[in-house]
């Protein structure tokens, strides 16, 4: 019988790494990763993303727990799903912040946060999202 899947030997940084890759597979934009862990009895790590749409903010965050249950990730709860603004997912060690565009400066989560290292993430994730095509798509 195979082993079920879990995020129990995974560190927080790559467990951030993965969920910014998940966002990015939907076209989030602007994606950040922060490890958080000495400064925020919270979480160990965070991760930011932008969505132009309310459809699309409420898309990221469905993509997130449909692969957390793939995957087997720990999931302890979400808010602003309904309204789609700011939307929180705590997947136990990691909190993902998914902003609607406009209210993310509002917010500066990652300036209130901004004492954590960055977690470098794959060029695809880390790459603001445009409206054109990636040549690597072809």
């Amino acid at each position: 019988m195979p082993s079920k899947k879990s995020d129990a030997n995974l560190s927080p940084v790559d467990k951030a790494v993965i969920v910014a890759g998940w966002l990015a597979e939907k076209k989030a934009k602007d994606i950040l990763a922060l490890d958080v862990a000495a400064i925020n009895p919270v979480c160990e790590a965070m991760v930011v993303a932008s969505a132009v749409s309310l459809r699309q903010a409420k898309a990221l965050a469905d993509h997130v727990l449909a692969r957390c249950g793939e995957e087997g990730f720990s999931y302890l709860g979400m808010e602003g799903y309904r309204y789609g603004q700011w939307v929180l997912l705590d997947l136990n060690d990691v909190m993902v912040h998914i902003f609607q565009e406009d209210l993310r400066p509002f917010y500066n989560v990652e300036g209130l946060w901004s004492e954590g290292e960055r977690i470098a993430l794959p060029a695809r994730a880390a790459a603001p999202a445009t409206s054109e095509p990636d040549p690597s798509d072809a």
